[in-house]
């Protein structure tokens, strides 16, 4: 049965209206509830009132997540340890990176008020008019062109200097996993940036680190000893690219797990881990696309 026009209407937005709820909360789930939300207000609408339907849907989902994210900042305070966004495993995740905004940029976000980061979004990443984002935020054009500044001043530092070749980053991944399975110090003091750090994300689920961990010589130490623990080796499941990083999928202790790498100067300059399974849920090693162990 074709759709009416109004469910093909909503399903021609869908797409950038999932990256816009999935950028403003770092959650799959929750962007698919937002969207779920708009699509009932959409439905019960006055559409033949709505002159720009595009435009009043931007406004409806970003509303949406501005709400949310008040109750989601809320969550984070109490968050067991480091919180860190849903990873986008490329390319099975690839329309949600239409924006080509890295992990890196995501976690900048993070340190923004709602506001800034609602301004930021739509105006900077999603070409939104500053007139449009004004109105969508209930703020004056003046004070959202100072909410976006003050954004973009913010994350001017977090974003990716330059992007790492794929064959590149994939090979620096699998250096990386083996010299953490070796424990070999020395390897890994000739990959680690001196002021590398450890984010590690375990949702209170599963064991992660729950405090950041910073320099060289402590995170080569820290896989030194893990490499001595008695058990099963961890399992290198395949090179992937990462919400824009490069990376892996791994199985440790029995958990999978997604480590993602920031790499500059041809070292691992942060290190970002997700255990957290609520997060993995919908990752399918044997069905990820590319993936070679």
């Amino acid at each position: 049965m074709r759709p009416d026009r109004a469910t093909q209407t909503f399903q021609a937005q869908r797409p950038r209206l999932l990256r816009l709820a999935y950028r403003m909360l770092g959650s799959h789930a929750e962007a698919e509830d937002i969207l779920q939300e708009a699509w009932l207000r959409w439905d019960r609408s006055d559409r033949a009132a709505i002159a720009e339907p595009a435009a009043w849907l931007t406004r409806v989902v970003s509303r949406l997540c501005l709400d949310q994210m008040k109750s989601a900042r809320a969550r984070r305070e109490s968050y067991p340890g480091t919180w860190l966004p849903e990873p986008l495993i490329e390319p099975e995740d690839d329309g949600l990176r239409a924006d080509n905004l890295t992990l890196t940029l995501m976690m900048a976000l993070e340190r923004l008020t709602p506001l800034e980061r609602a301004a930021f979004l739509l105006h900077d990443v999603f070409g939104e008019r500053l007139d449009e984002v004004a109105e969508t935020i209930g703020r004056s054009p003046a004070a959202t062109r100072q909410l976006a500044a003050r954004a973009r001043a913010h994350v001017r530092a977090d974003r990716p200097r330059h992007a790492v070749p794929k064959e590149a980053g994939e090979a620096l991944a699998r250096a990386f996993f083996e010299a953490c399975r070796q424990g070999d110090p020395a390897v890994l003091g000739r990959i680690l940036a001196r002021d590398v750090r450890i984010y590690s994300d375990g949702g209170g689920k599963v064991v992660a680190f729950l405090n950041v961990i910073a320099g060289a010589e402590r995170v080569a130490r820290l896989y030194a000893g893990l490499a001595r623990k008695p058990g099963p080796p961890p399992e290198f499941l395949g090179a992937v690219t990462i919400d824009g990083l490069p990376g892996f999928l791994s199985r440790v202790g029995g958990h999978l797990q997604t480590t993602a790498l920031q790499i500059e100067d041809g070292r691992v300059a942060a290190i970002f881990i997700t255990r957290n399974p609520d997060k993995l849920a919908g990752l399918r090693p044997d069905r990820q696309n590319g993936l070679s162990g």
